[in-house]
């Protein structure tokens, strides 16, 4: 960047700032979010648990994109800080039917896929496995994933919200 020693020292007393126009390249070369860069202080997330029963889920409500955390996390989409989605109970306007087949299920959902209202996601937790199966407006809302008895299954609607169904099937 061409920045001395001394100006570094400035900055870190408290006796200036780095031009605006440095931010950017700044928070590149240090590996650091620009918004953290500015507030000065890095905040460090604690060691992930390993524990996939504690899996946040995250939508960017500009372009879309599911994102999905097993501990905390400083998650950012589209120059956004985005927000864990809070879970409900299980949306009683939806109707789930579950056909275990060999070694699969086939889930059928009775709910709306409009442009305006659908199923964004379908999300099933268990143990170590995330099966994460992506639905867009207009399209039939069932699907195969695997049979894994006794995990949390998810759905996320994009007018209701995150729904969790523990021990579906």
């Amino acid at each position: 960047l061409g920045i001395t020693h001394k100006t570094v020292s400035k900055w870190e007393c408290g006796m200036g700032s780095p031009d605006l126009t440095y931010w950017p390249e700044l928070s590149s070369l240090l590996g650091v979010d620009m918004a953290q860069l500015m507030e000065g202080e890095m905040a460090l997330n604690k060691p992930d648990s390993g524990n996939i029963a504690k899996i946040r889920f995250y939508v960017c409500s500009s372009c879309g994109n599911i994102l999905v955390s097993t501990g905390g996390a400083s998650i950012v989409c589209c120059g956004r800080k985005l927000e864990r989605l809070s879970t409900s109970d299980p949306a009683e306007h939806i109707k789930i039917a579950v056909e275990e087949l060999d070694d699969d299920c086939y889930i059928t959902l009775d709910h709306p896929m409009t442009k305006k209202h659908f199923i964004v996601f379908a999300a099933y937790v268990k143990s170590d496995t995330v099966f994460l199966r992506r639905l867009y407006p207009e399209q039939s809302p069932s699907f195969h994933m695997p049979r894994l008895s006794g995990g949390t299954f998810y759905l996320y609607c994009v007018e209701h919200g995150l729904s969790v169904y523990p021990k579906l099937f």
